[in-house]
C-alpha cells in the first residue's frame, strides 16, 4: 500500500509475500518513493514480520510512521528510520490497525478459527495501553473506527467498542449476526458513513493470482447494511445472484449523492445501488474484474477500481458513480490480480498496487 505524508511525500509499504507461500517467516519494508518516478529515496530495514498478510501503514498525527504487519508492530520516523517495534501476543498475522481519534492504535489477529484479540497500543511508548481484550469470535476483515469507536466485523456478526479511557468495552445492545440463518460465510472489512456500517460477506475464497472463479460457498455474495443507532435497523442483497459469489474487500460508498457500490469479484459483477429508503438498483457492469479496495473523487463522482482478465493482465477503469460510463482506463498489466490498496496522489494521480506491481495513474495530459 501506498500513504501520503507532507506535500510531496509517498511512502510504499511492501513484504515478502513468496516466503510464507512456503511456511517461512516473512518481513516487512518501508520505503520513501519518488512521487513521479516511483524510485527509492529512502528505505527502512526488513521489519520482523512473521506470518504474512498485507499489512497496513499509517502517518500518525505525532508525525512518525506506524506499521503492522505479521505479529509485529513498528515505529518508524519519516526518513524510515526504525524507532521502536513490538511483538504482538498471538502467533498469527494481524491485519492492519485503526488509529482513534485519542490517538491510540488498535489492531487484532486474522483468523477463522481462532477468536480475535484486540491489542491496543501507545503510540509513544509502543506499549500496550491495556490488557488485550478477547472477541466474541473470530474475525477475518480489518477493523474499521469513528471517533472512539472501533467496529469488529467477526465471522458471523458486526459488534463495536469503546474506548472508556481504561479499555475497549464491547457494547452490549448493538449486534447483528449477518450469517445467521444462511449459508453464507464471513463478512469483509466495514465501512462507516457515519449513519451506516456496509460491508458484503462470502468472504471465504481460493485466491491464487485472481479472484475469479474463486468463491467457495455456494451462495451469491451480499452487500450488507446496518444501521449505526440501532442494529436492528439492516438490509442484505444480493449483489449479482449468481452462485459462487465472493470478494476479499469493502464496498464504496458514496454519502453525499447517497450511492454504494458493491461487487462479485468471483463472477466479475460490479453494481450500484441508491439508499435512503431501501436500495434501489442504479446500474449494473458484468465482465469486469473489480477486486481492490475503489477510490472515489466526490467533486467528479467519478470512481477508480480494477478491471482483470487472465490473458491481459489488469486495468484501472475510472466510471462514473451514477451511470456506471467508462470515462478512461490504463493498462498497468501484471500476472495478479489487485485485491489490496490504491491511493489518491498529489497532482492530479493516484497509486495502484498488485501484490506484484506498483503503478502511478494520472490524468491524460499531466505528467507519468
Amino acid at each position: 500500500m501506498t500513504v501520503l505524508g507532507d506535500a510531496g511525500e509517498v511512502y510504499l509499504l511492501t513484504h515478502s509475500a513468496l516466503r510464507g507461500q512456503i511456511g517461512l517467516p516473512t518481513t516487512s519494508r518501508v520505503e520513501r518513493i519518488d512521487p513521479l518516478t516511483l524510485k527509492t529515496i529512502d528505505r527502512s530495514p526488513r521489519l520482523p514480520g512473521g506470518p504474512m498478510w498485507p499489512g497496513g501503514m499509517a502517518v500518525h498525527v505525532n508525525g512518525d510512521l506506524y506499521v503492522v504487519y505479521g505479529r509485529w508492530a513498528h515505529r518508524l520516523d519519516r526518513r524510515c528510520r526504525l524507532k521502536a517495534s513490538l511483538r504482538l501476543p498471538v502467533d498469527l498475522a494481524y491485519n492492519s490497525f485503526v488509529v482513534l481519534d485519542n490517538g491510540l492504535i488498535v489492531t487484532k489477529n486474522l483468523s477463522e478459527t481462532v477468536t480475535a484479540c484486540l491489542t491496543v497500543i501507545d503510540p509513544e511508548t509502543m506499549t500496550p495501553a491495556c490488557a488485550d481484550i478477547i472477541c466474541p469470535e473470530p474475525s477475518i476483515a480489518r477493523l474499521s473506527a469513528m471517533g472512539d469507536k472501533v467496529y469488529v466485523i467477526g465471522v458471523r456478526s458486526i459488534f463495536r467498542y469503546q474506548w472508556t479511557g481504561a479499555t475497549l468495552t464491547r457494547d452490549p445492545d448493538w449486534r447483528f449476526d449477518y450469517a445467521q440463518g444462511t449459508q453464507q460465510s464471513h463478512g469483509w472489512d466495514v465501512v462507516l458513513d457515519g449513519q451506516q456500517a456496509w460491508f458484503m460477506d462470502n468472504g471465504r475464497h481460493r485466491y491464487r493470482t485472481s479472484m475469479i472463479g474463486r468463491g467457495v460457498v455456494p451462495t451469491p455474495n451480499r452487500l450488507i447494511r446496518v444501521s449505526l443507532a440501532d442494529a436492528a435497523d439492516h438490509d442484505a442483497i444480493e449483489i449479482s445472484s449468481m452462485i459462487g459469489g465472493s470478494v476479499t474487500n469493502p464496498p464504496l460508498i458514496d454519502p453525499v449523492r447517497k450511492i454504494v457500490i458493491g461487487f462479485d469479484s468471483a463472477n466479475r459483477v460490479l453494481a450500484a445501488w441508491r439508499f435512503g429508503t431501501g436500495l434501489v438498483p442504479l446500474w449494473r457492469k458484468d465482465h469486469i474484474g473489480a477486486a481492490s479496495h475503489m477510490l472515489l473523487d466526490p467533486c467528479s463522482g467519478q470512481i477508480v477500481t480494477n478491471d482483470y482478465t487472465p490473458r491481459g493482465g489488469e486495468s484501472v477503469v475510472v466510471l462514473d458513480i451514477e451511470t456506471g460510463a467508462e470515462r478512461a482506463r490504463a493498462l498497468i498489466g501484471g500476472m495478479m490480480q489487485g485485491v489490496v490498496f490504491p491511493s489518491i496522489g498529489w497532482d492530479r494521480d493516484f497509486y495502484w498496487c498488485s501484490m506484484s506491481k506498483l503503478a502511478r495513474v494520472s490524468i491524460a495530459g499531466q505528467p507519468g
